[in-house]
C-alpha cells in the first residue's frame, strides 16, 4: 500500500477518554475516510505502525444538530475504526499521528 493510500484511509487518532481506556487493551480508535473498507484499515495499520491487526470494527456516527442565533445546523459525521492489536503489541499515537 502506497503511502499517499495510507494517509488517505487514517485520517487521525481519535483522543477521548473511552480510546484512552481502550488502549490498556490493545484497542486504538482512528478517524477514517468514509468509503473505506475493513481490508483498507487492517493494510494502512499494519504497514504505516508495523504490528499485527487481530479485528477491526467500523462504526458510522452521525453528527450533532447545533442551534446558532436561532439558525439550526449540523456537525459533520464521522466514520470510526476500532483497531484490535495481537497481544503484546502497542502503538504510541501521538508520535506517529
Amino acid at each position: 500500500m502506497s503511502n499517499e493510500r495510507i494517509l488517505n484511509v487514517l485520517r487521525a487518532p481519535h483522543i477521548s477518554e473511552k480510546s484512552a481506556r481502550l488502549a490498556e487493551h490493545n484497542q486504538y480508535v482512528f478517524v477514517v475516510a468514509p468509503g473505506v473498507t475493513k481490508a483498507d484499515v487492517s493494510a494502512a495499520v499494519e504497514s504505516l505502525f508495523e504490528v499485527n491487526v487481530e479485528r477491526v470494527n467500523l462504526v458510522n456516527t452521525k453528527g450533532k444538530v447545533k442551534s446558532f442565533r436561532s439558525r439550526v445546523g449540523s456537525r459533520q459525521g464521522r466514520r470510526k475504526a476500532y483497531v484490535r492489536l495481537a497481544e503484546g503489541q502497542a502503538i504510541d499515537v501521538s508520535a506517529k499521528a
